[in-house]
């Protein structure tokens, strides 16, 4: 099973990404907000979920691993496929994901093209139960501002280095975010 893949972005489609890792080109499926933010010549490093049937061999590639572990989450659910998975996470981070579960929002997951009511409802009713509480009581600020400054471009090791350095008494993501950008070229 592969489950990570650090290469040079080759090429780029309107759903998946091609990297090249020691002279092989893996075809990534990813959410919208990885396509956009993604360069052709660029390097990139991503986590995989594996996804295999009889008829085909499918990777799809995510940011960290909470995306990850979201994406396989959903996949558990009755009714819902790698495709809709993946549109769900290219419309929503995970924290309005997270939201959208603790309040029962249905109207968030029935944003997403080809989710009714009926499964917006079973995936509210399914992930209430199978995420750990803390997941919605304990979320990292600085998973936010990783997630941002990925966004931004920067590289996910330079990012992590420099968030161990982040003052304690910076709590606020917005404060979180100047100072890194602040810092990030020191």
């Amino acid at each position: 099973m592969l489950a990570y893949i650090k290469g040079k972005i080759i090429k780029k489609t309107e759903k998946a990404l091609i990297i090249e890792n020691q002279n092989l080109g893996y075809l990534v499926f990813t959410p919208m907000s990885i396509l956009t933010n993604s360069h052709i010549n660029t390097e990139t490093e991503l986590w995989l979920y594996h996804h295999i049937k009889e008829d085909a061999s499918t990777l799809y590639g995510f940011n960290n691993q909470e995306e990850l572990n979201l994406f396989s989450k959903f996949l558990s659910i009755n009714g819902i496929g790698p495709k809709v998975a993946l549109a769900i996470l290219s419309q929503h981070s995970c924290e309005i994901i997270r939201k959208a579960i603790l309040n029962d929002d249905i109207s968030t997951f029935k944003a997403v093209s080809g989710i009714g009511k009926k499964t917006a409802m079973r995936i509210i009713i399914e992930l209430k139960n199978k995420l750990p509480k803390d997941t919605f009581d304990n979320h990292n600020i600085a998973d936010d501002v990783l997630d941002a400054l990925k966004n931004l471009g920067y590289n996910h090791n330079q990012i992590q280095s420099l968030l161990q350095d982040l003052p304690e008494d910076i709590t606020s993501p917005e404060e979180q975010i100047k100072w890194a950008l602040k810092n990030i070229h020191k």
